[in-house]
């Protein structure tokens, strides 16, 4: 067995309104960045996976992402998996 880290980033889907993202991208002007926007807001979860092989460890972040830590109908997913030795 070996042990993976995963990197996951969950981001709102494009077409949906951020309100958080909105918000700090109004904030921006008044800290003295105006020339930051389009601000969006997600989530960065970081798990580790102990699994025979790295596309065994790619399944199972597959798996939680689809099925418990992203809500597909408003957000998506990206991850990057190293091994940790």
């Amino acid at each position: 067995m070996a042990n993976y880290k995963a990197h996951i980033n969950i981001m709102p889907l494009e077409a949906l309104l951020d309100p958080q993202g909105k918000a700090v991208t109004g904030s921006m002007t008044n800290i003295g960045l105006p020339e930051i926007s389009h601000v969006r807001i997600g989530k960065h979860i970081t798990l580790n996976i102990d699994a025979k092989d790295k596309k065994t460890a790619e399944g199972k972040v597959e798996d939680a992402c689809k099925k418990l830590l992203c809500n597909e109908i408003m957000e998506y997913f990206s991850f990057e998996l190293e091994e940790v030795k």
